[in-house]
């Protein structure tokens, strides 16, 4: 698969800045990413999900001139409990429960989920996500994309926090 097949070297070097690639790595990666190499906020997500992301990110570039960054990709199940037990410190079990998914139902855990910015790169792939199957699933995570549609499928309506995967 050329991910950039049709849209030329510039957009190649656009996206190459974007997710920190350089162009001659744009091509097919294994079900997940794990070249040493691979800029932490990409190494560890689902290669499909990556291609997603790649594209969107072209896409938003050259339609709207908008930069849409990976901020967090994939987490340790270690690293997942961190960042939740420092949410229950700060806000409480009834508050984090909200807003840190349990471990065992994080999609970051799992390599399928990515959070993006800056807040105009999000608003941008909210809007328009749907055509490479991304989609904001939570209201409160304005940030946080998964791939939960096949590509130019309607996304799924957002649920309002992570509070239904600790039932």
């Amino acid at each position: 698969m050329a991910v950039l097949a049709g849209l030329g070297l510039v957009a190649g070097c656009v996206l190459a800045l974007v997710v920190g690639l350089q162009p001659d790595s744009l091509v097919d990666t294994p079900t997940r990413v794990a070249d040493p190499s691979t800029p932490v906020q990409v190494r560890g997500l689902d290669a499909d999900l990556v291609a997603r992301f790649r594209q969107a990110a072209i896409t938003a570039h050259a339609e709207a001139g908008i930069e849409i960054t990976i901020t967090s990709g994939w987490r340790s199940a270690a690293q997942q409990q961190e960042i939740l037990d420092a949410k229950v410190a700060e806000v409480g079990v009834d508050e984090a429960h909200r807003l840190v998914a349990p471990v065992d139902a994080s999609a970051h855990v799992q390599g399928l989920a990515l959070d993006v910015g800056p807040y105009d790169g999000a608003l941008w792939l909210r809007a328009e996500g749907w055509r490479f199957g991304l989609c904001q699933v939570y209201v409160n995570e304005p940030w946080h994309f998964e791939p939960t549609v096949d590509p130019g499928t309607t996304c799924p309506p957002l649920v309002p926090d992570v509070s239904g995967l600790w039932r």
